[in-house]
């Protein structure tokens, strides 16, 4: 049997580069997002690309709850035993807290830590048995530093660092490692149509292939936490 990953909002971006490094390594992958064409358009890619591993994927907006669970359920009837979760599904809305719209803080919150939150509630029981896996949690620069038009999206993020310490401490003595990435400006959809040279963002396969190499230390070490960012520094 293949070892298996979980990675949500996997059809662009970061997490779409994260399928692929963890694809091109053997891994059969349960994979979400919110749109059903993207999803199809990844299974016909992954057929010609990775055809020696699963790719199981469903429909589903981790900023609702019950969409969420049902996810982990299609997951855990899929497999009896995780490797990996990458929660990775997130939203941006740039804003100031005094003048951004009213319920711009509980939808990010809804997407960017709830999800997370009740997913990984959900799935450890896949690796809590086997005294092993690996939780990376997408944080972001955003987590631990404010900055301009940042609003509640740094409060989500910084939320979201906060759930990945403490589920860091609780699993210490279960063997199963969590680990915090904190990319800064990636390529990704969120920057389709910016005029800026391309050196001047990280790649996604970058983020990707730090979070590999967190994944390849011996079950005596782990990165707690790894920030990343483009070689010119923040935008």
């Amino acid at each position: 049997m293949h070892p298996t990953a979980v990675i949500t909002g996997a059809t662009k971006g970061l997490g779409r580069a994260l399928a692929e490094i963890f694809a091109s390594n053997g891994f059969d992958l349960c994979v979400c997002a919110r749109t059903e064409a993207d999803l199809q358009a990844m299974q016909a890619d992954w057929s010609d690309l990775y055809p020696d591993v699963r790719l199981h994927t469903f429909q589903a907006d981790l900023s609702k709850k019950s969409e969420t669970m049902e996810f982990a359920a299609f997951v855990r009837a899929t497999w009896p035993r995780l490797d990996v979760l990458i929660n990775n599904a997130g939203i941006y809305i740039g804003g100031l807290v005094s003048e951004e719209r009213e319920g711009t803080l509980e939808t990010l919150l809804e997407t960017n830590l709830y999800s997370a939150y009740h997913l990984t509630r959900a799935l450890l029981p896949q690796m809590l048995p086997h005294r092993a896996g690996h939780i990376f949690n997408m944080c972001s620069i955003a987590s631990f530093m404010a900055y301009p038009n940042g609003g509640s999206y740094s409060i989500s993020k910084f939320a979201l660092l906060g759930f990945s310490k403490v589920l860091r401490e609780e699993m210490k003595p279960h063997g199963i490692k969590v680990t915090s990435i904190m990319p800064g400006a990636a390529w990704s959809d969120s920057w389709r149509g910016v005029t800026l040279p391309e050196e001047r963002l990280m790649q996604a396969a970058d983020v990707a292939k730090a979070v590999w190499g967190c994944y390849g230390l011996s079950p005596a070490a782990v990165v707690e936490e790894l920030i990343l960012r483009p070689q010119l520094g923040d935008l």
